[in-house]
């Protein structure tokens, strides 16, 4: 019998008709869960639905692979230390453009697709922005047809689970693979070999040159696991390439023979380490240690991979950055520079001079911080036990770049040592940033504020040394899963009213304009946001038994916890009206729950009494009857894509409000206006591009801009002066202060009144409060007038189509990466 062509096989596994997902979800029951799916329950039901959705992503994932091969398709490699991806199955539901099929081949087994996706656990593949935007990139590289990859860490375990006890944050293990990922695939033909340790030697090559290599190395194996990321409704899919560390050796026979049982596994679990945990605590020099080993060993394993691929085709090194760009999300990946610059002359023998013209034109750099101290630096010593023959390239590549700027800038010895890649000190530390910008041909930021920052401050002198090499390309949100899955109330509304085009083209959302206005719109709009809010007071009572009015003000600050985001300015804002209602309970006219959400970093004790203090302040105001009937604080524990899908949707007012000049861009504010919600905000990051696109009449702008700030701390900033000045704020510290909101303990917050004082108010939270203060109770005003608010809100939404990952995705690929969508072949 002849073997069927695979365009066959695969048109018969693809069917997306319910009656075929049926039989799927049934031939899965048997196949893989080895269960009857007459007596399925929920868990089981996902899986069996999660592996048909996957039958008919790989099919288009084939026919993706050979139309880039078939077309000599130039490809990104993104290479991202975390991607947070969320939840899968409702996002490829309707990627795949089934979801109602998929609806109604669940009503045969008894639940809903919502019911179904209840049983699948976030990936624990990130922790905030940096992994979230590398997700809705890849989700814009799919939609939009670029030809692509992403490349990361296949963690065990997410970066931690977040528990809130006596208002602590407790750190549990994120175990979110222990039921298995029926979303992957894992290529066990395609194991690369990683090698650590070891010493840098010379030898005679055969040709008489004397060389260099790398000897004595011990040896890891990366294992891909593809999981695979569809396009919108276009048949085109993409994967997201994670690499999961192996022993080379993984049972020594002899030592359990000798009765050694655990040292007969100990090279098992020590290599196992190295993708076991995102972030591991890096306090101790072994948690140093093993994040820089996760950087080298999933860098290596992409560039070996990336010239496997390249390999194939059978041209001359010097094609390579006209078939691939490998993009650096961050300083993470920047060891990749120097180990293209060692696979090219220790393996191909290739000369410097001609591996560095190829490196120079393969890699690109996005940096995502505008604060020096966040820059990432590695000690010497333990770059050169780790990577010996690495930091001798680094060390050449410094030498070389350091010629060039003592001819382009001679006798400038402090510019030298500036911009070494090698820091100096008692202590010297590898640069990453520098050698990134050195071995890439543009670095970007990430917002046009960002962009001028970057330029101006952490990397001005390279902005000298290579004047065309920096640039800015504002991040984006998908508006697949921001708008379109997780408000599908307002989705269904705005395509009603402007038509569907506006899930792949973003900017159609500007027809919204002249609805604004239109009192019939507005409450169908009101209705689609209370629908919202009482999602998540569902949510939020059955998974955390909090009270949430759905009536009330949502203002809503969910992220990363950290001193720059300035959650703090917040609660003195909550505990000003706690003081106000106290006085007189009819002082505050809006009531409002304040909504937080976040995790700490584990070694971050001051962030984690941050949290602290929420729950505690939150405590005091919910039990108080005199101030709860206008204020109340929830924190939801545990934040992660999920828990935003619900919150997001829900809010009516967004807390953006870091120090201006601290916050690269951004992405939540896009979501939040996206979704109709006002800002309250700080002239940083994206903020400022979100009031030029929603008008500066539609968002609360209050404090200092990123030149006041520099100016002020010029001058000499004075943190008592500002309490002295403003009694409100005085009256608020001192609560802190006497143990009102800490059952009687007066040091209890003394670490986070103490950053205000001996610490100088880094962030200039009192600075700001005053003017923070003064935006609450001007929008107040207007939350009072509901046309106006809801008039407001319409023209967010109107105004955020310039926020979609799709134009961010397509300005990398027409200005940086030199790429160009693929066409399916026919």
């Amino acid at each position: 019998m002849a073997i069927k062509d695979v365009n066959e096989v695969l048109e018969k596994t693809g069917r997306l008709d319910s009656d075929s997902l049926v039989e799927s979800i049934c031939q899965h029951h048997l196949s893989n869960l080895g269960r009857d799916y007459s007596r399925t329950d929920k868990f089981s039901l996902y899986q069996a639905l999660a592996y048909s959705l996957r039958d008919r992503l790989v099919g288009n994932w084939i026919k993706t692979q050979r139309s880039y091969y078939n077309q000599s398709a130039k490809s990104v490699y993104y290479l991202s230390l975390e991607f947070l991806v969320g939840k899968s199955l409702t996002s490829n539901a309707i990627n795949l453009g089934i979801e109602k099929e998929t609806e109604e081949a669940l009503e045969n087994f008894g639940f809903t697709l919502e019911e179904a996706e209840g049983a699948e656990a976030d990936a624990g593949l990130g922790n905030g922005g940096l992994g979230r935007l590398a997700s809705c990139f890849l989700d814009s590289m799919a939609t939009l047809r670029i030809p692509g990859y992403g490349y990361g860490i296949r963690y065990e375990y997410g970066i931690f689970k977040q528990a809130i006890e006596n208002g602590e944050q407790v750190e549990l293990p994120d175990d979110w693979l222990h039921t298995g990922n029926p979303w992957e695939f894992r290529r066990r033909g395609f194991v690369f070999t990683i090698g650590f340790y070891g010493r840098e030697e010379k030898y005679t090559h055969d040709d008489g040159s004397v060389r260099l290599r790398w000897t004595d190395r011990s040896k890891v194996m990366a294992l891909p696991v593809d999981m695979l990321i569809p396009g919108y409704k276009n048949d085109n899919v993409i994967n997201m390439r994670l690499w999961e560390a192996q022993p080379a050796k993984r049972f020594n026979l002899d030592l359990f023979n000798s009765g050694d049982y655990i040292r007969s596994m100990e090279d098992a679990v020590k290599t196992e380490t190295i993708s076991k945990v995102l972030y591991p605590n890096d306090e101790r020099s072994a948690g140093r240690e093993l994040r820089l080993v996760q950087q080298y060993f999933f860098v290596s394993a992409t560039i070996q991979d990336m010239l496997r691929r390249f390999e194939k085709l059978k041209l001359e090194f010097s094609e390579l950055p006209n078939r691939a760009v490998v993009h650096l999300n961050e300083t993470h990946p920047a060891i990749a520079i120097p180990e293209l610059m060692r696979i090219l002359m220790d393996e191909h023998h290739l000369t410097w001079d001609y591996a560095w013209r190829i490196c120079r034109r393969t890699f690109a750099y996005t940096n995502h911080t505008v604060m020096p101290e966040a820059l990432e630096k590695w000690p010497l010593e333990l770059m050169s036990k780790v990577l010996p023959r690495h930091i001798s390239i680094i060390y050449e590549i410094n030498r070389r770049f350091l010629e060039d700027v003592e001819a382009k800038f001679p006798g400038e010895g402090e510019r030298l040592s500036r911009m070494s890649i090698i820091e100096d000190g008692e202590y010297p530390q590898v640069r990453m940033a520098w050698l990134a910008v050195v071995g890439s041909f543009t670095v970007n930021g990430v917002s046009t504020l960002h962009g001028e920052l970057i330029r101006k401050n952490i990397f001005y002198d390279f902005v000298e040394m290579f004047p065309g090499r920096f640039t800015s390309v504002t991040n984006g949100i998908t508006p697949r899963r921001w708008l379109k899955q997780c408000n599908i109330p307002l989705s269904e509304l705005i395509t009603e009213k402007i038509g569907k085009d506006w899930v792949t083209d973003l900017s159609q959302l500007e027809q919204l304009k002249p609805l604004a206005k239109d009192q019939e719109f507005q409450e169908r709009w009101y209705d689609c946001k209370l629908e919202a809010k009482k999602k998540l007071v569902k949510y939020a009572q059955k998974e955390y038994g909090l009270y949430m009015p759905s009536d009330w003000m949502y203002d809503v600050q969910i992220k990363r916890i950290h001193e720059y985001k300035r959650q703090v300015l917040n609660v003195l804002h909550a505990i000003t009206l706690y003081c106000r209602l106290k006085k007189d309970p009819s002082s505050v006219a809006v009531p409002r729950v304040k909504i937080f959400a976040g995790k700490a970093a584990p070694g971050y004790f001051l962030a984690k009494r941050i949290i602290r203090m929420i729950n505690s302040v939150g405590a005091v105001i919910n039990s108080d009857s005199a101030v709860n009937h206008k204020l109340r604080i929830s924190f939801l524990p545990n934040y992660r894509v999920s828990q935003a899908e619900y919150i997001i949707p829900a809010t009516d007012l967004s807390e953006q409000i870091s120090l201006a000049g601290t916050e690269a861009s951004g992405t939540g504010n896009m979501k939040f206006a996206l979704n109709g919600a006002l800002t309250i905000g700080t002239l940083d990051g994206a903020n400022i591009e979100i009031m030029e696109e929603v008008g500066k009449e539609n968002i609360f702008i209050f404090g200092m801009d990123a030149n006041e700030v520099e100016r002020r701390k010029h001058e000499g900033y004075a943190p008592e002066d500002v309490i002295g000045g403003d009694s409100e704020l005085s009256e608020v510290l001192n609560l802190l202060g006497d143990g009102t909101f800490s059952e009687g303990d007066r040091g209890f917050f003394g670490p986070i009144l103490d950053s205000f004082f001996a610490g100088g108010d880094q962030y200039m939270t009192l600075a700001d409060y005053r003017g923070y203060i003064d935006a609450q109770d001007s929008l107040e005003k207007i939350w009072l007038d509901r046309k106006k608010w809801l008039e407001m809100s319409i023209l967010n939404t109107a105004g955020s189509g310039h926020f979609s990952s799709d134009r961010a995705i397509m300005e990398y690929a027409t200005g940086i990466w030199g790429v160009h969508p693929v066409e399916k072949d026919k």
